[in-house]
C-alpha cells in the first residue's frame, strides 16, 4: 500500500524559509513523477512543482520559480520542497502526490495525473 507522509509545515514570517518533506513508502518510486500541490482557503488545489524521480528533472509553477526547489533522496525515499523567500500568498496546505505513469506519459501539472496523495501539511506565512 502506497503511503505519502508530508511534514515540515509551520508558521514563518514573510521572507523566511521552510523545507517540506514527503516520505514515500509501499512501492518502488523510481519510475514515478512526484508532485507538490497546494490549496489555500477558498481556492482550488494548484500545481507547485514536480520531480521525475529517476532523472531528477524538476518543473515549477511560475509563481514559485526561483524561490522553491524540489529534490529527492533515493536512499530515504523522500522528496523535499525547499521554500525560500516565502510570501503571505504562499499560505496554504501543501500536498505531496505520486504519479505512477510518470513523465512524459502524463501531465505533471494536472491533479488527475496523480494516483496517490499525502494528507497535507499547513504552511502559514505572516506579513
Amino acid at each position: 500500500q502506497v503511503q505519502l507522509v508530508e511534514s515540515g509545515g509551520g508558521l514563518v514570517q514573510a521572507g523566511g524559509c521552510l523545507r517540506l518533506s514527503c516520505v514515500a513508502s509501499g512501492r518502488t518510486f523510481s519510475s514515478y513523477t512526484m508532485g507538490w500541490f497546494r490549496q489555500a482557503p477558498g481556492k482550488e488545489r494548484e500545481f507547485v512543482g514536480a520531480i521525475v524521480w529517476s532523472a531528477g528533472n524538476t518543473y515549477y509553477a511560475d509563481s514559485v520559480k526561483g524561490r522553491f526547489t524540489i529534490s529527492r533522496d533515493n536512499d530515504k525515499n523522500t522528496v523535499y520542497l525547499q521554500m525560500n523567500s516565502l510570501k503571505p500568498e504562499d499560505t496554504a496546505v501543501y500536498y505531496c502526490a505520486a504519479d505512477r505513469q510518470g513523465y512524459p506519459f502524463s501531465d505533471y501539472t494536472r491533479l488527475r495525473s496523480y494516483d496517490y496523495w499525502g494528507q497535507g501539511t499547513q504552511v502559514t506565512v505572516s506579513s
